[in-house]
């Protein structure tokens, strides 16, 4: 029994260390108070659905300072970004590395060509790096994304994997997907504690975002009304929902239930305009986009659970409108822990 757990603890001092020499490879401070790990995992099961954004998975390493006497050096990946964010100094800051797989399809997966006018197949690996800066009553956010796009990124190959463990239908399309593309985004983003009920149980959160690239180039702005405990501390994780790297996350054995709107604007999207330097397969939608959000988050101090659902929806009347915004809801479940 002590020489089980003796090699236990040793594999998790190894996995520790791991970590902390791939944190240094990237440029993230040693000194940082306290380290996290996430896994998200997006997907259209969770609404009974299996077309348009059908899955992706991320795994990110959460580099927390939460001391206002150590200043916190973002990644190099962000530094050009800086010069958007204020001069004063935060109450805290953290640094979050990123990476996961995203896959789109048609609603259609067993035809070999898609029909007209039905998303593209395609896949993305992407790696991004954010920095949150975290005042008493807002939060700011920069973040750079790079990726691939096409047959390199393995789309096909994860989406027959998983559908032959799960008995599903064999995906026969892939022949059809975006070419191989390298490709970017560069965002900035802010979110405030706008309100604040006596009891500190209730707020509510606004904000706004934007971001430029090849992979995706868009504007945005909405609310977030909170309910739960320990809210102060767990604001600014909203600012991770629009990288899809994370969920609205409870911290410091808090809890909260958390319903909002976003309405958009995207200029450009790889997986619905196609490759952007070549023909390729690509989609007509509407730029405008609103996205309702609902879930719940848990943290039992060391460890948080969050689970919502975001569902797209649409002014127009247009079916076709319509029909994309039930091709485009999914459900995502993040897992924390402290490490």
């Amino acid at each position: 029994m002590q020489s089980e757990k003796k090699h236990r603890k040793n594999n998790i001092t190894l996995f520790k260390h791991y970590f902390l020499g791939v944190s240094l490879l990237f440029g993230v401070p040693a000194y940082a108070d306290t380290h996290w790990l996430s896994a998200t995992l997006d997907n259209d099961f969770f609404v009974n659905e299996d077309n348009g954004y059908t899955n992706g998975i991320y795994v990110s390493y959460f580099d927390v300072n939460d001391s206002p006497d150590k200043t916190q050096h973002p990644g190099f990946m962000v530094t050009p970004l800086m010069w958007s964010m204020p001069s004063q100094h935060s109450s805290a800051s953290v640094n979050v590395y990123s990476g996961g797989q995203t896959l789109t399809t048609p609603y259609d997966i067993e035809a070999e060509v898609p029909a007209e006018g039905t998303f593209p197949y395609s896949a993305l690996l992407s790696f991004t790096n954010t920095y949150i800066a975290v005042m008493p009553d807002y939060a700011d956010r920069v973040a750079t994304t790079i990726g691939l796009v096409g047959p390199l990124a393995m789309g096909e190959q994860t989406q027959k994997a998983v559908h032959r463990v799960i008995s599903a239908k064999k995906p026969k399309g892939w022949d059809t997907q975006l070419e191989n593309e390298v490709v970017f985004e560069l965002s900035r983003g802010r979110t405030w504690r706008s309100w604040v009920s006596d009891s500190g149980h209730t707020d509510l959160l606004t904000g706004a975002a934007m971001s430029v690239g090849t992979l995706r180039s868009s504007v945005s702005s909405g609310f977030m009304l909170r309910y739960g405990r320990s809210l102060d501390d767990s604001f600014s994780t909203v600012l991770l929902v629009d990288s899809r790297t994370s969920n609205p996350i409870a911290v410091g054995k808090g809890w909260f239930v958390f319903a909002g709107v976003e309405a958009g604007y995207t200029f450009n999207q790889i997986f619905t305009d196609g490759n952007t330097f070549r023909d390729s397969r690509s989609i007509d939608y509407d730029h405008n986009n609103n996205m309702f959000t609902s879930g719940v988050t848990y943290s039992w101090g060391d460890a948080a659970l969050s689970f919502a659902i975001n569902s797209p929806f649409s002014f127009s009347g247009d079916e076709h409108d319509r029909e994309m915004d039930k091709y485009t809801r999914y459900g995502t479940l993040t897992f924390a822990w402290q490490i």
